[in-house]
């Protein structure tokens, strides 16, 4: 939050768009001007200009209702470039890799994008069979443990929204394709604090994910793993939910450390 001490006309000019990405990235839902000028007290065409330059140069992003801005594609891209930089990933692998080793399966971390979840890590399991989900696989919200994880983590009225309007393409024969059962499954995810995908994305396989979160408690990522049905059941994947909490755990104490 901007010290009330630096703010207006006391901050200088070349800090003022990294103190509007400062505030947006602290709310962490989508924000006005006027919403985020409270914290800087900056003047009213100055806020303004300052999102205009931001919108136009990709950093931030217009919302449907016109009036509110989310993080656009050079601001996502920023992000993931810090959370894959070099001496936090190479931390981050030899967690994917004690916890792929202790459950014998893929294991992935991946962020949200604006209508996907895309992979950043994988560390791959030593079976002959495996299911190819590389990194940079972009994953739908709705069938996925990972996707369904971070629709958990959104104001439920925004939750809701999105239930309704977005396409719930039948994948396969599991796929959750009614608004109202996919509310009551996310529903019951935000519950219980993990979420699960049994073969909603792809006959066969299953998988599991947990929330890897920030210093404010706020889901960044999600640690999973999948499994092909022939060798691990749904039910005998729970027996791994204490080890992902603790690996994710793990994991939000790099980054919130770094």
């Amino acid at each position: 939050m901007a010290d009330r001490s630096e703010t207006g006309e006391t901050i200088p000019t070349n800090l003022r768009l990294l103190m509007v990405l400062e505030e947006i990235a602290r709310v962490g839902v989508p924000v006005t001007p006027t919403t985020i000028n409270q914290q800087l007290g900056l003047p009213k065409p100055t806020i303004h200009r300052l999102f205009s330059t931001l919108e136009a140069e990709g950093f931030l992003q217009r919302e449907i209702d016109g009036r509110s801005y989310t993080p656009g594609r050079r601001l996502r891209d920023l992000s993931m470039g810090v959370l894959t930089s070099l001496r936090v990933r190479t931390a981050r692998l030899a967690v994917l890799d004690a916890l792929a080793e202790e459950i014998g399966e893929t294991c992935n971390i991946s962020v949200p994008e604006r209508d996907s979840m895309v992979y950043i890590d994988r560390v791959e399991t030593k079976w002959p069979l495996r299911i190819q989900l590389p990194v940079g696989t972009h994953v739908p919200f709705y069938c996925t443990a990972s996707g369904k994880m971070y629709l958990a983590s959104l104001n439920p009225a925004h939750f809701e929204r999105y239930a309704r309007s977005a396409r719930l393409d039948r994948r396969t024969g599991h796929t959750i394709t009614d608004p109202d059962k996919l509310l009551a499954e996310v529903d019951k995810t935000r519950e219980r604090g993990f979420s699960q995908d049994d073969e909603e994305f792809m006959e066969g396989m299953i998988a599991l994910a947990v929330p890897i979160r920030d210093v404010h408690d706020r889901l960044l990522s999600t640690l999973s793993f999948h499994a092909p049905t022939q060798r691990l059941k749904l039910a005998d994947a729970y027996t791994y939910l204490d080890k992902m909490h603790e690996a994710a755990a793990e994991l939000s104490r790099l980054i919130i450390e770094e």
